[in-house]
């Protein structure tokens, strides 16, 4: 059984990653649901939760990388 919790969003922030052929990724995390499993904890006590998330991605590749029009 699991029980939804009720959140509010301070601050999603893109994650900027440069990858080694020139192509800067950046991700962003959009939580959707998130849900308190009962009676299920971490091995430090702290209580288990099951969360819906969606990640965007935005991609922008050097132009050698790129398909010719």
């Amino acid at each position: 059984m699991a029980e939804t919790v009720e959140f509010e969003t301070e601050k999603e922030n893109w994650n900027t990653y440069v990858l080694h052929d020139g192509t800067e990724l950046k991700l962003k995390t959009i939580l959707a649901e998130v849900l308190r499993v009962e009676g299920e904890y971490a091995p430090n006590g702290d209580p288990l939760y099951v969360v819906n998330a969606s990640t965007v991605v935005n991609t922008n590749a050097p132009q050698n990388l790129k398909k010719k029009a």
